[in-house]
């Protein structure tokens, strides 16, 4: 499931702005981070301009990315020495990871909602180094971008700017690598599905925190 189509389909949705915020945020950060990937939106958002050029009445206006991104004077004033490509979109929303009120779910697993309008709900989420999370898959699609550190599961290494994307049919068991853990922002578009020896509990936990979000 962790293919490059599926990569290309949800940057080719950010570049055609069909996305939510969520997930806008999501790819944003990616093509922050990772070099590669912001290439291939430079790619879909020039194919996507010269569409639009052809759109007859129709009249762009000229603005530079940061007159949509920052909302203060305050942030317009700093970032006014800044290029595109030096803006963080996570942390121009949150702030440094370090101030963060995180909720502690499991020893050494922490996480943090972020508090966007949107059906799908983004998380960051903190692993201590040798963390793992039981052998689980999604009714929906997952979305794991690693902004700080790393992880590994059956399916190879993430390191900061790799973006996984899982579905039903992904059983994963992901561990923070052991040096520095890792920080993770994530969409879960369903609940998870557990498996193993606690699998039964861990499952029923979840169906019940599903009536209280």
């Amino acid at each position: 499931m962790n293919t490059s189509s599926q990569k290309n389909e949800l940057i080719f949705g950010y570049s055609s702005g069909s996305l939510g915020e969520a997930k806008s945020l999501l790819v944003s950060t990616y093509l922050y981070l990772n070099t590669f990937a912001s290439k291939k939106a430079s790619i879909f958002n020039n194919i996507l301009a010269e569409n639009f050029a052809n759109i007859k009445d129709v009249a762009p206006k000229k603005i530079n990315f940061k007159d949509c991104f920052y909302t203060t004077k305050a942030s317009i004033k700093e970032s006014s020495t800044l290029t595109n490509s030096e803006i963080n979109p996570l942390t121009n929303i949150i702030g440094s990871f370090d101030k963060i009120n995180w909720k502690s779910v499991f020893k050494g697993f922490k996480e943090f909602t972020l508090p966007l309008n949107d059906d799908d709900t983004i998380k960051l989420i903190k692993m201590d180094p040798g963390t793992s999370v039981p052998l689980h898959s999604h009714n929906g699609k997952e979305y794991i971008l690693v902004v700080d550190g790393s992880f590994y599961d059956e399916h190879g290494e993430y390191k900061k700017g790799d973006l996984q994307i899982n579905d039903q049919r992904i059983k994963h068991h992901p561990t923070a690598c052991d040096k520095d853990g890792c920080i993770c922002l994530s969409i879960t578009e369903n609940e998870v599905v557990f498996f193993g020896k606690f699998a039964s509990l861990l499952n029923l936990v979840t169906f019940v925190k599903s009536f209280f979000k």
